[in-house]
């Protein structure tokens, strides 16, 4: 009986040991083999070109911004050509647009980032829950930690009259994502944990038309749009955007439906590579100019500011993913966006450096996040936010075949030297 339990402990204390450094190599990048080892823009763009020729891509739109400067664009297309002027629908990243708009609210003296949200709202309330409805306010809405477990997820509707209005949405969205209840509501203790919300969004896109008198995408359009010429941008559909609009494709390569929102401010932004360029600038540390700004610098690094950890790392400011650390509380900020049929964009922006990356495809669902977080990686030499989370299918299974082969080698010794000792 001694001897099984010393292999027993030996098992589990070697297994400990592999896990740790599974954990930790994925963290650290050790065993991850990004698309190209290639720093340069001019050779990153060359070896991103090779990559979209490996699978299957609808559209594409890239830029290689350095030290302020758009420095290199990429554009494919399956079908009707791109450019820097054509209008994509950028899913989740419209989060980040949106929560610059919250931000410039609450500079008009509007709302206060701290205040419950249900002061401020007339035309819809949060359903009474079990927890505290008043602890969730702006900010916690803004940072994902308000509480609520919606988990949405936006699907759209196939026509614009389809479309629900804000109340019920929010009450119940009819095209949320398959396996989500669409029920916008407070299901866990607010504050006590980072829950991705789309209805969160979708909240704040009320709070935003009730406090400021108007529609979200003139809101949009007035304080923040048209501040920094972003003529192309725009949250509120027409059919005069038609012809500029990218086509949309299933992974197949199938032509796919264009789908239309409730969800906005959560979802929808039309917007191009061009029009996001420019909003790259506003979040530059050294802008040349800060004539066009919509923001004051103190929200703009507020914004930047972590709003939540986890393990001991900044993941989530007020509307802005923190990839990685690149010193003194400083971070690779953006966001992403991912939908079905496949649109994924990418944004990563050093605010010290001034450089990044903004990536806008259709056809492919998370070529843009893989390459954004390769060029992070290749920058920093450190794993992202959302490149760890693609690693962990990887990281996984390197733990259970490790553990899997130390218990059948503690096993197999243990029997040999019982064997040899007989």
């Amino acid at each position: 009986m001694k001897r099984i339990l010393i292999n027993v402990a030996l098992i589990l204390t070697i297994s400990m040991v592999w896990v740790l450094t599974c954990f930790f190599g994925i963290v650290n990048g050790w065993w991850h083999a990004p698309f190209t080892n290639e720093t340069d823009p001019q050779s990153f763009v060359e070896a991103v070109e090779e990559e979209i020729q490996k699978e299957y891509v609808g559209n594409f739109a890239m830029a290689i911004i350095k030290n302020g400067e758009v420095k290199e664009e990429v554009f494919y297309s399956a079908g009707k050509q791109v450019d820097r002027n054509t209008i994509f629908q950028v899913a989740s990243m419209s989060k980040f647009v949106s929560a610059t708009g919250v931000m410039k609210l609450q500079e008009l003296g509007k709302i206060d980032l701290d205040t419950p949200i249900s002061q401020y709202l007339t035309r819809w309330q949060l359903p009474p829950s079990e927890f505290d409805n008043e602890q969730v306010t702006v900010r916690r809405l803004l940072s994902h930690t308000a509480g609520l477990t919606d988990g949405l997820g936006y699907s759209g509707f196939e026509t614009p009259d389809a479309v629900q209005t804000l109340e019920a949405s929010l009450t119940k969205a009819a095209d949320a994502d398959e396996g989500k209840s669409g029920e916008t509501k407070v299901g866990i203790q607010p504050n006590s944990s980072w829950v991705y919300s789309g209805g969160g969004f979708t909240l704040l896109q009320l709070l935003v038309e009730e406090r400021s008198g108007q529609s979200f995408g003139a809101f949009m359009k007035e304080n923040v749009f048209a501040p920094l010429q972003m003529t192309r941008s725009t949250y509120e559909w027409s059919d005069s955007l038609t012809d500029d609009l990218c086509e949309f494709y299933n992974a197949d390569g199938t032509k796919a439906p264009h789908f239309f929102y409730t969800s906005l401010a959560a979802t929808s932004l039309y917007t191009s590579l061009a029009d996001l360029e420019k909003l790259f600038m506003l979040f530059l540390k050294d802008k040349k100019d800060n004539s066009s700004s919509p923001l004051s610098q103190s929200s703009l690094s507020l914004m930047q500011e972590s709003h939540w950890d986890m393990m001991g790392e900044a993941i989530y400011g007020l509307g802005t993913f923190l990839y990685v650390d690149v010193g003194n509380d400083q971070y690779i900020i953006g966001h992403d966006g991912q939908s079905n049929p496949p649109i994924n964009t990418a944004l990563r922006i050093d605010p010290v450096s001034g450089d990044g990356i903004i990536i806008l495809e259709t056809g492919n669902p998370d070529l843009a996040t893989r390459l954004a977080s390769d060029w992070v990686f290749l920058k920093t030499g450190k794993v992202d936010t959302l490149l760890f989370t693609m690693l962990q299918g990887k990281m996984l299974n390197m733990m259970g075949i490790g553990v899997l082969l130390i218990t059948v080698l503690v096993i197999a010794i243990a029997w040999w030297r019982k064997r040899k000792s007989n």
